[in-house]
């Protein structure tokens, strides 16, 4: 059994930033692929950056060049470097991990106030 633990979450001002970490109980380099995804009420659940076991990083285009998601695999722990935020970032987000199964964090709360 896998277990996810994001933080960072909080409130901030249009404009701040926020880092956002997700501590896994194993291994994160066993992972195929960790993954931030976010979700807002009545909203499907859209992915926002991955970060492959190589290295490889991907991004939604509505956050390229204002998030960053990168990782300490000595802390087991991957981040999400989120600056420039604006109101329409705010949601829950969730860290995720795959390995052959899907693993979910319980979800940290982000709000952008205008």
């Amino acid at each position: 059994q896998v277990q996810l633990v994001e933080s960072g979450g909080g409130l901030v001002q249009a404009g701040g930033s926020l880092r956002l970490s997700c501590t896994a109980s194993g291994n994160i380099l066993s992972f195929n692929v960790m993954r931030w995804f976010r979700q807002t009420p009545g909203k499907q659940r859209e992915l926002v950056a991955g970060i492959a076991s190589e290295g490889d990083t991907n991004y939604a285009d509505s956050v390229k060049g204002r998030f960053t998601i990168s990782r300490d695999s000595a802390k087991n722990t991957v981040y999400l470097q989120m600056n420039n935020l604006n109101p329409e970032d705010t949601a829950v987000y969730y860290c995720n991990a795959r390995d052959g199964r899907i693993w979910w964090g319980q979800g940290t709360q982000v709000t952008v106030s205008s």
